[in-house]
């Protein structure tokens, strides 16, 4: 029985591919890749000549099955994708769960992630977050997703196409709120752009300028649930603050981050 290799490929400079990516896809006795004709030309890059098989999404279910056959009869395999790692968002998940059900040990050799890239260069928080991918094409489907997830504090990552990128953030804004968001497009390539801003920002700088490339959305989680207490109470805070020496706009700023009561609120109700 041969073995499954997943080999992580460049998101887009070529150079980015690990030395043991073309160790792996030069010993392997096939590549199964999302489109060949893209494929080709990483594989050109590194002299790299291999029997190549078209895997995507609409043949995955029959062609998995030949590749499932051709790894029990003895060759090992390598699945791509066009850039970065496969089966995130990607049809060689259904691969890698065919070849596990049937006892095919599956390898990793791990590459470039445009989800990941577009993170650790975001300026949001890194330490818990959450890939929803691609959301719905369909507007109502699109905004129930989003609702779905409206709480999450995790930051959340999304991809989208450029011709559906402003009706996105449309839905993320009406959805969510304005919260920070960070587009990244064109990772590693010569036109490589990231757009830190947040949800309105973003639908006004891609009315003014026409949306290109892949885009990775890297959008804010939810804030933290705020405790609800009376006006009254609050007011006594902030008059607590200001005996320990603060002004009070100082003192209803302070009092409107932990409640969530507006800070003018605040100050108009601790002057009277």
């Amino acid at each position: 029985m041969g073995k499954l290799f997943v080999v992580g490929t460049p998101i887009g400079n070529l150079e980015d591919i690990s030395a043991r990516g073309i160790k792996t896809l030069e010993e392997v006795d096939f590549i199964a890749a999302e489109d060949t004709r893209v494929s080709l030309k990483l594989l050109s890059r590194y002299g790299i000549k291999k029997p190549m098989v078209s895997y995507y999404e609409h043949n995955a279910r029959e062609r998995g099955e030949q590749i499932l056959q051709r790894i029990l009869a003895g060759e090992n395999g390598a699945v791509i994708t066009d850039a970065g790692m496969p089966c995130i968002s990607d049809p060689g998940e259904d691969l890698v769960a065919l070849c596990a059900e049937n006892g095919v040990e599956v390898v990793v050799v791990p590459g470039p992630s445009a989800a990941i890239s577009a993170l650790a260069i975001s300026g949001l928080a890194t330490r818990r977050f959450a890939f929803e991918g691609f959301l719905d094409p369909k507007k109502n489907a699109r905004k129930k997703q989003l609702e779905e997830i409206k709480e999450d504090r995790h930051t959340l990552i999304f991809y989208e196409a450029p011709h559906k990128l402003l009706a996105t953030l449309e839905d993320m804004l009406a959805v969510l709120g304005n919260r920070k968001i960070s587009l990244a497009r064109e990772l590693t390539k010569t036109f490589e752009e990231v757009v830190r801003t947040d949800l309105q920002g973003a639908i006004e700088h891609f009315t003014a300028t026409t949306p290109k490339g892949e885009f990775v959305l890297i959008v804010e989680g939810a804030a933290e649930q705020r405790a609800e207490i009376p006006l009254e109470e609050a007011v006594k805070q902030v008059k607590l603050l200001q005996e320990e020496g603060l002004s009070a706009a100082e003192a209803a700023k302070t009092i409107s981050r932990q409640t969530g009561i507006k800070k003018g609120d605040l100050y108009k109700a601790s002057l009277q």
